[in-house]
């Protein structure tokens, strides 16, 4: 029972340094899913550039690669959310 009084008191003192963990891994998240659309962009533009007749299927492509980047990087900030909250 001691341990767990100690566990609790150690963690309840530690909570500021979860926020600002927290606080960083959703600036993290951000910067991430923005040069990670940003490279897709990048690509597609020079692909486009090589292959004009492919343009239609290079963008959808590239909608759904930068769409599943952006949900990681939202469900990224949910949950350093949730640690703020909790």
């Amino acid at each position: 029972m001691e341990l767990l009084t100690i566990l609790l008191q150690v963690a309840t003192d530690l909570a500021p340094y979860a926020k600002i963990g927290a606080a960083l891994g959703a600036a993290l998240a951000a910067i991430g899913a923005g040069f990670g659309i940003g490279r897709i962009g990048v690509a597609a533009v020079e692909a486009i550039a090589r292959q004009p007749e492919a343009a239609g299927d290079i963008r959808s492509n590239m909608i759904v690669a930068a769409a599943l980047i952006e949900g990681v990087a939202f469900f990224a900030g949910v949950v350093c959310l949730l640690i703020v909250i909790l």
